[in-house]
Order: structure tokens, then sequence, then C-alpha cells
């Protein structure tokens, strides 16, 4: 029965931590004189009470589950990879000039996908490199590199793809590779259906390919599994690649996807924190691709259920976003003490070996 319950137990632990999570985010409401009860009906119907909640919690979800795999990826192989947001830029970038072609419809929307997730590798490649044959840190590298990609992409939106006659954005994406609307009168996409689908692909590769069992024993061990013949600079470049196509195509399909403008906006107002937003996705599903996509779903639904929360229970904006993060700090504790307990071993281990 050991077995039972090792694979109910993160069940089990993902359920407690999410009820101590409302219950502290019950009483951060209670002491501010709000009711916690209305708030959280409010919440969740408005999330998953209804058709069209359903479909906004789903939209929500598409670019967090593909930024959280480029966590997940990262973390599986003992890298903390939190380059996706920059990454993702790059991908909104290329999938935004592609629309300055002329392609057929279908085949622009998959040269769009292409060229955005070949964006996303290309601009992934020097921290990968840095970190497979100079050692630094990936986490300096990604920060750096995201605060690039960041300032790139704002002179790329705000001086060469800028739309003549709405200065605060860029071109629109042609119609030819716009993705198509799953569900009239709501931004759900196949996007979805793109980012699940890469999830599938993830999950297969890691766990029932010998490239991936190398990726998971890197990160389970790495002395072993460099002792076994796994070769670290492979595993950081592939990594690195598969995270990029990843965060790649979550810029892509925000814009190829999102009614009505099609766009990306001065600032990146419309794409800014998915990156930082997937990490907490990746944790609260346990740096695992299936993992990842209810956990998405659940956190896009907290997303889609704040405005009502504030209507009709009267709940401020920032109480409302102090209650989201407090819940998604609970969910995301049990995984992220998993890493760390992972990494002071890894630590001492090093020390011992020193």
């Amino acid at each position: 029965m050991s077995w039972v319950w090792r694979g109910f137990r993160p069940v089990l632990e993902s359920v407690l931590a999410g009820l101590i999570g409302l219950g502290v985010g019950a009483l951060i409401m209670r002491a501010w004189g709000y009711h916690p009860w209305p708030a959280y009906v409010a919440l969740f119907k408005e999330s998953f009470g209804s058709g069209y909640g359903l479909a906004s919690a789903l939209a929500n979800a598409t670019p967090l589950i593909l930024t959280a795999l480029t966590f997940a990826v990262g973390a599986r192989a003992g890298l903390f990879v939190i380059g996706a947001e920059g990454m993702m830029y790059m991908g909104a970038m290329a999938a935004v000039a592609l629309s300055l072609l002329r392609f057929p419809s279908g085949f622009h929307a998959f040269l769009a996908l292409f060229c955005a997730a070949a964006a996303g590798i290309l601009w992934g490649l020097i921290p990968a490199m840095l970190r497979a044959y100079r050692g630094v840190h990936e986490v300096i590298s990604t920060i750096m590199f995201n605060w690039l990609s960041h300032f790139l992409s704002f002179y790329l939106v705000a001086n060469i793809l800028v739309d003549p006659i709405r200065a605060e954005k860029t071109l629109s994406i042609a119609k030819t590779s716009r993705l198509p609307l799953l569900l009239r009168g709501t931004d759900l996409s196949l996007g979805i259906v793109v980012a699940a689908g890469l999830a599938l692909v993830f999950y297969v590769f890691l766990w029932h390919t010998v490239a991936g069992y190398e990726v998971r024993a890197a990160g389970a061990n790495p002395h072993a599994a460099r002792y076994g013949g796994v070769s670290p600079q492979k595993t950081v470049l592939l990594v690195f690649a598969l995270g990029g196509i990843a965060a790649g195509l979550a810029g892509a399909v925000e814009v190829m996807g999102r009614p009505p403008t099609y766009a990306v906006y001065s600032g990146l107002t419309n794409l800014s924190g998915f990156g930082f937003d997937g990490i907490g996705v990746a944790m609260i599903g346990r740096i695992h691709p299936l993992g990842i996509i209810p956990a998405a779903i659940f956190y896009g639904g907290l997303q889609a259920g704040a405005r009502l929360m504030q209507m009709e229970a009267g709940v401020p904006f920032e109480m409302v976003r102090a209650v989201q993060g407090v819940i998604v700090l609970a969910l995301a504790l049990p995984e992220l003490t998993r890493i760390f307990r992972v990494l002071l071993r890894g630590w001492r281990l090093r020390g011992e070996r020193a």
C-alpha cells in the first residue's frame, strides 16, 4: 500500500495546502472588515460557475502552462531557469513580425508559432552557453536577459513594429495567422490545445525517453549522473532549448489568440508577468508537466474571478490580489520546500566532496 500513499500524497498535500491558504485568506479579509464567504462564492462562481467563466480561466491558463513548463523542465534538471519572461517577449515579437509577410491562412499561423519557438530558443542560447561552459549561474544570466528582452521589445513596439494609426501598440496580427476561437464571444483560442499538447509532449519526453531520464537524473543527483555518462553541458543546452520553445510559444499564443486587438501594447502590459507567474504555477503543479495543466487552470480561474469578487462582495482589488497571493503561496509551499531540501542536500554533498 505504500505505493498508493506515494501516489496520493502530493494530491492530499495540495488539498490541505489549498484549504490552509483559503483559511488564511479568509482571516485577512475578516481582519479588514470584509466577509470571506460571499467573496469566495463570487470568486469561484465567476471562475468555474459558467461557460464564459471557465473559458476565461482556460484562456488565462494558456500562457501560464507554457511558462510553467519552462521553469519545470529546468527544475527537473536541477536548474533555476527564470528566463521565461524574456523568452516570451521574443516569441511575441517574432509572431508580430511574421505578420508583415503574406502566407496562406493556417500555414501562416503554423509558421508564426514555429518562428516564436525559434526566437525563444535563440534568446535562451547565450545564458545556456554561459551556464554550460563558463559556470555562470542561470538565475543571474536569465534575470539580466529578461531586462534586455524587456527593453529591446519596448524599442520594437515603439519604433519598428508600431501601428501607424494607434501608437500605443504594435501592428495587429494578420488575420491569416490568428488562432481560431474555440468559443464565440470569449477569448479562448486554439492556444489552449497548443499549450496542453506541449505539456503532454514534455511529459512523454521526461518520463519515456532516454534523454528525459538523463535530464531527471541530472537534477536528482548530478554527481551520479555525471559518473553514469550524462553530459552536464548537453543537459543544460537541452533544458534551455526546451524552455525556450515553451516560453516563445507562450508569447505567440497570447498575441495570436487574444481578441480584439491581437497585438503587443506599449510597456508590454498584456504580456508582463506571465513568465514569473509561471513559476508559481509550476510549483503548484509539482513541476510535473501534467500537474501544471490543472494548476494553471486554477490560477487562471483566480484571475478570472477577481472582477466579480470586487463587484459582488465589495472587496477592493488590492485585497483580492493579496488573498490570491496567499492561496497561491500556500499551494506552492510543499513543492518549494521539497526543492529547497534537494538544494541543501546538493550543497552538503559538494561540501563533503570538497
